[in-house]
């Protein structure tokens, strides 16, 4: 199963992963791909970190998703990315050959057992950005959410904390 929750910022994108992760019932191993290049990312990373469950498995991969995702996959795992966009940014922070790492991710995805959610903003629902790499960042985000989109079983829309299917199975309420 993978799961793809969308949104943009604060709208409950990664808390609505946490709560799939939790209900799976499975080992879930926490695939977090931001970097601190200042205080305030820090804090943010130091936040997330603590709002984990501590008996999930955390690693910390910035670049090489694909390659984590098969080596940490498994039939009775969950595997959680948090987030694809940062991932996009590190990449492209990096020089990558954007289509050849989106590509690569996707094919780790099809290959993978166990279940994957994986949490990407939406950037598409904005302006044009001015600048070229906010042009090519927006870009990419958006070819990658929809390859991933294309792949996923179930893709949430998440609107001001509500979680909105916009593809697959409904989600089971809270009580």
């Amino acid at each position: 199963m993978i799961r793809l929750i969308l949104g943009g910022a604060r709208s409950g994108k990664s808390r609505q992963a946490e709560q799939l992760a939790l209900a799976s019932g499975r080992d879930v191993f926490y695939i977090a791909t931001a970097q601190a290049h200042d205080d305030e990312m820090l804090k943010r990373i130091e936040r997330h970190r603590g709002e984990r469950p501590v008996h999930w498995q955390t690693v910390e991969e910035p670049l090489q998703l694909a390659a984590t995702i098969l080596a940490r996959q498994a039939p009775d795992r969950c595997l959680l990315i948090d987030c694809l966009t940062l991932w996009v940014t590190n990449q492209l922070l990096d020089d990558a050959n954007m289509q050849a790492e989106r590509e690569a991710l996707c094919a780790a995805l099809e290959n993978a057992r166990g279940e994957m959610i994986l949490v990407s903003n939406e950037t598409g629902m904005g302006v044009v950005p001015m600048g070229e790499l906010s042009r090519r960042f927006s870009d990419e985000a958006g070819w990658l959410n929809q390859s991933v989109a294309a792949l996923a079983d179930q893709v949430v829309l998440m609107v001001a904390g509500i979680p909105m299917v916009i593809k697959g199975p409904a989600l089971e309420r809270r009580r």
